[in-house]
């Protein structure tokens, strides 16, 4: 293993079917594996797979490597982290044909969750090694692609003011709680106006929440998908219900009776116009926070990313067939 600038680091591929592995070195699957590489190097080895394996800091070099891998003519290109890194890698891989394989090294990894990947390191590898290439859709806003959601309002505040306190040197979930009690003490509300498909919605909100394709409303949170080939963006708002209003509906979301929320709805389409007075706004995008231009624009590239899943039972010996197919969850 030799070593890169800027903290990459690169395994050269010895024998089998060549792939190339990009991973985050701060995935917490990988925190403290001095000898992350050289075991995945193996693992991989064992299924039959030549894997090219670069591992970046802080998510720096992903385009780069995956740039490289596609001009030396590597069809598979698997992404080792959390939904941010998969999310990187997958929209370099947008309509190129290249096959995108999940490796679940995050906290939540819910891309991999609503695609059926194991989230156990050894089964998952297995799973893209004898998997079945399916197309899914992407998200699109103002240029940048999203496989989960994208969210306005208190969602990426919270995220924003949560890393700021960690870059203090406050603990992951003490940082967020004192986020949360901040962000609910300003409440701070967005008037937009949306055009969803030809229609018009006009809210005073503290947040607006687009999801790729249909998210389920049962539990805490929107974070579960049947299917990632439905063609339909997600669009749930709520009113100005204030403080003690937007407490109830986590409450309703704690028992499963969001959906019953009047103050909550939930819309659907394939393009969605949103304008408010400002001139950028806070953007969280599978977790990651950036300042846009307003408006914002978004719109659904209908299965356009080719991705790996486990291969089914019922599955005839063919298993590289690439198909649109109903998504189940793991």
């Amino acid at each position: 293993m030799a070593d890169r600038a800027d903290g990459e680091r690169t395994v050269k591929p010895s024998g089998g079917e060549e792939c190339a592995v990009v991973l985050n070195a701060g995935a917490g699957s990988l925190l403290g594996e001095s000898d992350a590489e050289s075991t995945l190097e193996e693992l991989f080895a064992r299924h039959g797979l030549r894997p090219r394996i670069r591992i970046c800091e802080a998510g720096t070099g992903i385009d780069e490597f995956v740039s490289e891998v596609l001009a030396d003519g590597i069809s598979t290109i698997i992404a080792g982290g959390g939904d941010g890194t998969v999310s990187s890698v997958a929209a370099r891989l947008v309509d190129t044909g290249a096959s995108l394989g999940v490796l679940p090294l995050g906290t939540l990894n819910h891309f991999a969750k609503d695609l059926g990947i194991p989230l156990d390191r050894d089964e998952a590898v297995a799973a893209i090694a004898g998997g079945r290439t399916v197309r899914v859709d992407v998200g699109e806003v103002n240029g940048t692609i999203f496989i989960n959601n994208s969210s306005l309002g208190l969602y990426p505040l919270t995220v924003s003011l949560r890393e700021k306190e960690q870059e203090r040197g406050t603990g992951k979930w003490l940082a967020l709680a004192k986020a949360l009690l901040d962000v609910l003490g300003r409440y701070p509300l967005l008037k937009v106006h949306m055009t969803l498909d030809g229609r018009e919605i006009i809210r005073r909100t503290p947040i607006v929440f687009i999801g790729n394709n249909h998210y389920e409303l049962e539990g805490f949170a929107m974070t579960r998908r049947s299917r990632l080939d439905e063609g339909v963006l997600s669009v749930a708002v709520t009113r100005d219900v204030g403080r003690l209003g937007l407490l109830g509906l986590l409450l309703r979301a704690l028992v499963g009776r969001l959906r019953d929320a009047e103050d909550f709805s939930v819309l659907e389409g394939r393009e969605l116009w949103i304008e408010t007075r400002r001139n950028r706004l806070l953007v969280a995008t599978d977790g990651e926070q950036q300042h846009m231009e307003t408006p914002l624009r978004y719109c659904l590239h209908g299965t356009s990313l080719s991705v790996i899943v486990p291969r089914l039972a019922t599955d005839e010996a063919s298993v590289n067939e690439e198909q649109t197919v109903e998504v189940s969850k793991a």
